[in-house]
């Protein structure tokens, strides 16, 4: 029986729920888009949404990979127990959204390719681990290496 063949599935660990985003980077990056991916999780590690950096493939610049995956899960009475897995350092608009909801711990799959508000996160409570596993650290810096005026414009540089 697959991981995900159950409703009542729990990813019990960061190595199972960063799987779950790296999935949605991979689907990303066949789409020709951006290869970042992200999902929310219950403390308990339910899965309530999944998503993928889209900004290429919607032609929309706010869809970050968290962004997607946080649309994706639906409305929740409160995000305090929740956990946002990203395969990248989440930006400022995205950590932004992660205090702006107070989801209270955040997984992160590489801060070597790019680094965000992370320590921003930390630094007002929220639970930061950063994995920095090596192969979502090379598909990212591989990306931007042969895309820079696209990586750029996500990152909204010049």
């Amino acid at each position: 029986m697959s991981e995900e063949s159950t409703e009542e599935t729990r990813y019990t660990t960061d190595a199972a729920m960063l799987a779950v985003a790296a999935e949605e980077a991979r689907a990303g990056l066949a789409e020709g888009g951006i290869p970042i991916g992200a999902a929310l999780f219950t403390r308990d590690g339910r899965l309530l949404g999944r998503g993928h950096n889209k900004r290429v493939q919607d032609d929309d610049p706010a869809m970050h990979a968290e962004t997607d995956a946080f649309h994706n899960a639906g409305r929740q009475r409160s995000y305090r127990d929740t956990v946002m897995v990203t395969t990248l350092s989440p930006c400022w608009y995205c950590s932004g959204l992660v205090r702006q909801f107070g989801i209270g711990r955040v997984v992160v799959g590489d801060d070597r390719s790019f680094l965000g508000g992370q320590d921003w996160l930390a630094e007002h409570g929220v639970e930061v681990t950063v994995v920095n596993d090596p192969a979502l650290i090379d598909l990212m810096s591989g990306w931007i290496a042969a895309n820079p005026a696209l990586w750029n414009e996500d990152i909204g540089q010049d």
